[in-house]
């Protein structure tokens, strides 16, 4: 990691643009050729499906074939082919669906003026089809790109312009972000720049020699005058720029930028957990769980039984839990240690291998045979469906936390009181026991701040693979 200094001070006018520290590379060109040819095949074979599922009621040949084209032309001309949507995918579905009503608009406009008939479910299977296609196709690249990003590849080295006390806080959170397509290789403190055209050639300096294609600026370290200037200077020298707000765990798919008198704004979608929301994630909850509870009602009586036959005590262990709004809760597992493990805790204490007020211990000797199968494969929480449909927890939500912990918390942790505590979260798919407080804690409260129902479903989706694997989980 670079730091930048005072070094001797470069002009601006020996800068050049063809001496800029980086442009848009063969590699990166190569990556959007690649996903663009992939959409125009993904767009054909959608509008084969359309016609085939439309049988004899099908539009003409040609007129699919404009259309393919035309949808295609209008995703370049939507920008759907920078890279920096590729994580974005709200925003890249809103675009895809602008781009294939405005080429069914232009297809009738077409078949009006040469009186072709064209059936209208035959224009909305091809609609359908295609944007099916086109997003399947994506999500595949999106996979791809982020397997290559997790392993270290396919990533834009880049300097981050912000203060040096805050400069590990943003470089941690870069690090941790697989979608993030940025490795931080240098940072600079402003305050050791003279004034804005000293700190433009230092940055310039720091990207030329760490062959950095993109700068991070933290504008809120930046007065205008000299943020702008940095702006322009950078751009100008073809360097991709990044504006980074100190505000925290607010996900991109709430943000739109506005403009606000000569200047850009801003806004931040609200995210209402009460009303319509929160009685549609009810009744998700309801149907979900209690499908689930039927289907491994099996499982449920076969280990009810086991844990009987294996072990003295009771089938199920019993914890004080707090739920939404500080509200206490009996949280139901099946027992998976001995009867008076709560007893054991204490002299168990300097073995703590958890962080915080967690405690956590991987050879746990308070832990039953059945119990750390069970502990394994996530099966002692099968019970706590039975808490989902109390109403006293939700399918997803943050980690339900032990009262006592509510001593160690900061006061910005008490906003994940907001939401009904959940049976997965981001601290399930995230590392579930190797992750540490601190974690924990930023993940709950980046969920309380962005929950949606799709956002639900994406967690309960990445839940699966991750009780299969076992990922932290003793």
């Amino acid at each position: 990691m670079t730091l930048a200094t005072n070094k001797p001070e470069a002009t601006r006018e020996g800068i050049k643009p063809d001496e800029s520290p980086a442009r848009p590379s063969a590699r990166s060109r190569l990556r959007r050729h690649m996903v663009s040819g992939s959409d125009l095949v993904a767009l054909a074979v959608g509008a084969f499906v359309a016609a085939w599922l439309s049988g004899s009621v099908a539009m003409p040949v040609w007129l699919s074939a404009l259309y393919v084209g035309a949808f295609w032309l209008f995703m370049f001309a939507s920008n759907l082919y920078n890279s920096r949507l590729v994580t974005l995918r709200g925003e890249e579905f809103t675009r895809l669906a602008r781009c294939g009503s405005r080429s069914l608009l232009l297809i009738g406009a077409v078949a009006l003026v040469l009186r072709v008939e064209v059936p209208f479910r035959s224009a909305l299977g091809l609609l359908a089809c295609c944007l099916v296609a086109v997003l399947i196709g994506r999500e595949v690249w999106r996979w791809w790109f982020g397997r290559r990003r997790r392993s270290g590849q396919g990533l834009w080295n880049s300097v981050l312009v912000c203060e040096s006390s805050e400069a590990v806080r943003f470089e941690t959170q870069i690090a941790a972000d697989t979608s993030s397509p940025h490795a931080v290789v240098a940072h600079i403190d402003p305050k050791v720049a003279k004034n804005s055209e000293h700190l433009l050639t230092e940055v310039l300096a720091l990207a030329r020699a760490n062959s950095a294609n993109g700068v991070i600026v933290v504008e809120s370290f930046l007065d205008s005058e000299t943020a702008n200037a940095l702006v322009r200077g950078l751009l100008r020298s073809h360097l991709y720029v990044d504006l980074a707000s100190s505000v925290v765990d607010i996900s991109a798919d709430r943000l739109a930028t506005r403009t606000l008198g000569s200047g850009v704004a801003t806004w931040i979608a609200p995210r209402p957990k009460s009303g319509w929301r929160g009685r549609a994630k009810r009744l998700f909850d309801l149907i979900l769980s209690s499908g689930v509870l039927l289907a491994v009602s099996p499982i449920f009586l076969v280990l009810t039984l086991a844990v009987r036959l294996t072990s003295p005590g009771p089938v199920f262990f019993r914890q004080e839990r707090v739920g939404r709004y500080g509200e206490s809760f009996d949280m139901l597992k099946f027992r998976s240690m001995v009867v008076d493990a709560e007893k054991l805790l204490e002299d168990l204490s300097a073995e703590n291998e958890g962080s915080g007020p967690l405690f956590k211990m991987k050879d746990d000797p308070r832990v039953t045979t059945l119990g750390r199968f069970m502990r394994k494969t996530s099966l002692d929480e099968l019970p706590q469906l039975i808490n989902v449909l109390k109403n006293e927890m939700s399918l997803v939500g943050p980690r339900p936390a032990l009262r006592e912990e509510m001593s160690h918390w900061e006061s910005a942790l008490f906003d994940r009181l907001d939401v009904k505590p959940g049976i997965t979260g981001q601290w399930q798919v995230s590392g579930r026991s190797g992750t540490s407080f601190e974690e924990y804690s930023r993940l709950d409260l980046y969920y309380v701040n962005n929950w949606s129902l799709w956002f639900d479903l994406s967690i309960l989706a990445r839940t699966i693979p991750a009780v299969v694997k076992s990922d932290g989980a003793f």
